[in-house]
């Protein structure tokens, strides 16, 4: 791409606050978290409305570095093309000396929606009220969300001879952290209903060999229950995430 056409759109888009994504052959000096240096190579680089700059390589999710939102950025040639970036309030500069651009694409964004998690123990609590079999034969949600001083209880039921069910959903695996919280929820239930004998379960996609001992050993059990999301993308001979982790 032309250097000088290259030069005038990123520093109109600079202007008026577009987003603009261009390659570019570089090397690039930072100082600031570190003092960095990243020899030539072929890099992505990003710049926000809000001054966030992302320095990505060829591969790889993560930025090899970056700017926060607040940066001021300036195009310049001089003896060569210097892209010079300055956020003076965090004490970070970041120079990049660009030898060619390889494209240059700028524009005007707009985007003020909020991610909505799916698969979540909302969504799993949500999933057992409506269908309760889920958890056990003649299982009766009677609230969600019931609330304790320790948190708040996901699923509160009863078992189909009348006892006192507190259900605990997990969205991943459930390990110590997770027994140890529902046997609080179990004990204030008791104390807070006046009631002797109330069940724990513990409902997730899987749980650790330690995890389901301390939960046998306290008069627990646990049921497998996979999020939503996951039984509607995926199907059951398909391998997920948890086949490659030890919990």
């Amino acid at each position: 791409m032309n250097t000088t056409d290259a030069i005038v759109k990123v520093t109109e888009a600079l202007a008026s606050a577009q987003t603009i994504i261009f390659s570019a052959s570089c090397q690039i000096r930072y100082s600031g978290r570190a003092e960095s240096y990243l020899p030539l190579g072929d890099r992505i680089i990003l710049i926000k409305p809000d001054g966030t700059l992302l320095v990505h390589q060829p591969t790889g999710s993560n930025p090899v570095n970056y700017m926060k939102a607040g940066t001021v950025h300036d195009v310049h040639k001089d003896e060569g093309v210097m892209l010079r970036s300055s956020n003076i309030p965090a004490k970070e500069f970041m120079d990049i000396e660009i030898l060619y651009f390889h494209f240059v694409q700028t524009a005007s964004l707009q985007d003020s929606a909020k991610l909505q998690l799916q698969g979540t123990e909302k969504d799993m609590a949500d999933m057992i009220m409506k269908t309760p079999e889920v958890i056990e034969e003649g299982f009766r949600p009677l609230s969600q969300e019931e609330q304790t001083k320790f948190g708040f209880i996901d699923v509160l039921g009863k078992d189909k001879d009348g006892n006192l069910v507190v259900v605990e959903c997990k969205r991943y695996g459930a390990d110590f952290s997770a027994v140890s919280q529902l046997a609080r929820y179990v004990e204030r239930i008791k104390a807070s209903k006046g009631v002797g004998n109330v069940r724990g379960i513990l409902a997730s996609p899987r749980i650790s060999d330690n995890a389901k001992a301390m939960l046998q050993e306290r008069g627990f059990s646990w049921v497998m229950v996979v999020p939503p999301m996951y039984m509607e993308r995926f199907s059951a001979s398909q391998r997920g995430l948890f086949d490659f982790t030890g919990t």
